[in-house]
């Protein structure tokens, strides 16, 4: 409650602060230039579409390629539930790009995010990050079985065109 002698802050302050504090409560996310350094042992959350996996677990390698006219090669990948998989995030272009998987859904939703936020900052097991001619692994363990996704959600590359589909087949 204010009182007569306290000022108020002005709206667009307000909306400022208020944005602020709801960014410092969501995960740090990261789409700068820098490529991202590991900080620890990987965080195994399960997710919808599975959970993160050691590198010693993947069985099988996808390189996925990465280029400037906003694609991805292949951009469907067939998958066995249970099967782990070293995702290599191969960058052919000049500009930034990166593979984060999801349900679609949330990659449209993330992907708007990015468009009002490009700045944002995240580091998450199943997002891979990586500057022009270099390339970046997601291991993940697909344990779930269903229609899943994958795309780049730099600020404008998902609208591109820039995703692919993942279908993960249940097991038997």
């Amino acid at each position: 409650m204010s009182t007569p002698h306290m000022k108020r802050p002005h709206p667009n302050r307000r909306t400022a602060l208020a944005a602020l504090s709801l960014a410092t409560a969501l995960p740090a996310w990261a789409h700068g230039e820098k490529p991202h350094q590991a900080k620890g042992p990987v965080v195994r959350e399960q997710k919808p579409w599975g959970i993160a996996a050691d590198a010693r677990q993947a069985r099988r390698t996808v390189e996925i390629r990465m280029t400037d006219d906003m694609r991805l090669s292949p951009s469907h990948l067939e998958v066995s539930e249970g099967e782990t998989l070293r995702l290599r995030a191969v960058n052919a272009g000049r500009v930034m790009h990166e593979i984060v998987i999801g349900t679609p859904e949330e990659l449209a939703a993330h992907a708007d995010l990015m468009k009002k936020h490009p700045g944002m900052e995240h580091d998450e097991p199943y997002m891979a990050h990586v500057p022009p001619g270099r390339r970046g692994d997601i291991v993940w363990t697909f344990n779930r079985p269903g229609e899943f996704a994958f795309a780049c959600l730099i600020a404008g590359h998902f609208e591109a065109g820039m995703r692919g589909t993942i279908r993960v087949n249940p097991k038997g």
